[in-house]
């Protein structure tokens, strides 16, 4: 009987021992699951970062800032130019400026005569040849005045002109430019020399000297018309002329 309640207390203190011990034991496997759940809880109740790419804060010290990349802005697209064919119809009338000086007495045949537009010119509203414009062509005809008779005369025409660096064909009427006659002026001289001859001739011989006189005189003023050219043509740089188109003139002008 001693025994058997000697057994009895034996287990029930092993019993008491292993319950307190396991106690603790379960208590600190089961803390890193429990601060793991905490912290998930945790990190899951607070907000997230968004994550647009933007510059960040500059730095307190260096006051430098990381700029983060941003995607490139697309290509703009060049314009493609717009042409559109205009035609000056003949006739039209094309405001020039002499830029060669030209005359009946230094200029000869083939002589390049160059010239610009005073204004521009427009078809339909649209501004075809801009004030400036250069023109080019040549001396036609070039004639000195006569001694006995024959006006001076120059005469040249356009065959060119330039558009954005480019010569266009050009044909415009002939302009030409004559002396004045100098009739009036010839008569004056050889009157002039006549009544001077009757005055002379009448000092020395009376009536008849002076009929002798003014026939001599008239002599020696019709001679000094003959030894006298007439009046030379001289068109200097700077002078107006206006042509007009001898045949239709197709210019490509840009429109936008």
């Amino acid at each position: 009987m001693l025994k058997l309640m000697s057994g009895i207390l034996t287990i029930a203190l092993l019993a008491t021992g292993c319950g307190s011990s396991t106690g603790p034991e379960l208590s600190a496997a089961a803390a890193p699951e429990q601060e793991k759940l905490a912290t998930t809880s945790e990190a899951g109740s607070r907000p997230v970062a968004s994550t647009t790419s933007r510059p960040t804060a500059a730095h307190p010290r260096t006051g430098s800032a990381r700029v983060e990349p941003r995607a490139a802005a697309p290509a703009r697209t060049a314009a493609v130019p717009v042409y559109r064919e205009f035609t000056l119809p003949v006739g039209t009338t094309l405001p020039l400026e002499l830029k060669s000086t030209i005359a009946s007495d230094v200029s000869a045949v083939e002589d390049t005569v160059r010239a610009t537009l005073r204004n521009a010119v427009t078809v339909d509203g649209q501004e075809v040849l801009s004030a400036g414009t250069e023109v080019a062509g040549h001396v036609t005809e070039a004639e000195r005045a006569g001694r006995v008779k024959g006006r001076a005369r120059i005469a040249f025409r356009f065959t060119s002109v330039r558009h954005d660096d480019e010569r266009l064909s050009l044909r415009t009427d002939p302009i030409v430019h004559e002396a004045e006659a100098t009739k009036g002026e010839d008569a004056t001289k050889i009157g002039v020399g006549a009544g001077a001859g009757a005055v002379i001739g009448a000092v020395i011989g009376g009536k008849s000297g002076a009929a002798k006189g003014a026939v001599l005189g008239g002599a020696a003023g019709t001679g000094v018309v003959m030894a006298t050219r007439g009046k030379e043509v001289r068109l200097e740089s700077g002078t107006d002329i206006p042509v007009r188109l001898a045949a239709p003139l197709s210019v490509r002008v840009r429109v936008n």
